[in-house]
């Protein structure tokens, strides 16, 4: 069995939507640590990009559904993509805020959701904002937040990429 098979079954099983359900987890673990415990406010791009992550774990949710049926398991992959692109956007357009600061370009205010789902509303204790978009107020080996969550969405794009490439390959029955 080669690699691109052996990916191919793995994103087939359960477990490997849950896997990535549990990255998003902690990654959203870590999002209200800073918040609650740390004291770090969010801004509104923090929060956007919290949204993005939590797409992901939906996706990874309809994944896990029935990962062997392809109509739930291209679903999932195609809303992780989505959400993992818009992370990465909304996370590069924050690191621009952040290192390149124009008083032309600045982010929202207000947290804007739509009025269908107003989750600033519902969980303001999770998606409220009131940090400033271009305050590097963490960093770790150097790197701000919006710089290491650059990295987690492309790192989320690289491994669709492979596992979409993987769905494309005959499995021997």
């Amino acid at each position: 069995m080669n690699l691109l098979t052996s990916i191919k079954s793995f994103s087939m099983q359960r477990r490997a939507w849950l896997l990535l359900l549990a990255f998003i987890i902690v990654f959203e673990a870590c999002a209200l640590f800073f918040q609650h415990v740390m004291m770090l406010a969010p801004c509104v791009m923090c929060i956007y990009e919290r949204v993005a992550m939590l797409g992901i774990g939906c996706a990874a949710i309809v994944g896990a559904i029935a990962p062997q049926n392809p109509v739930f398991r291209w679903l999932g992959l195609i809303g992780w993509g989505l959400s993992a692109y818009k992370g990465l956007t909304l996370a590069m357009q924050h690191v621009e805020y952040q290192f390149h600061p124009s008083p032309f370009a600045t982010c929202d205010v207000f947290v804007t959701l739509p009025s269908w789902m107003p989750l600033n509303k519902w969980m303001p204790w999770m998606f409220e904002a009131y940090g400033d978009c271009s305050k590097v107020v963490w960093q770790f080996l150097t790197l701000s937040m919006p710089q290491w969550l650059v990295i987690i969405f492309a790192g989320n794009l690289i491994a669709l990429a492979i596992i979409v490439i993987a769905q494309l390959t005959r499995t021997k029955r």
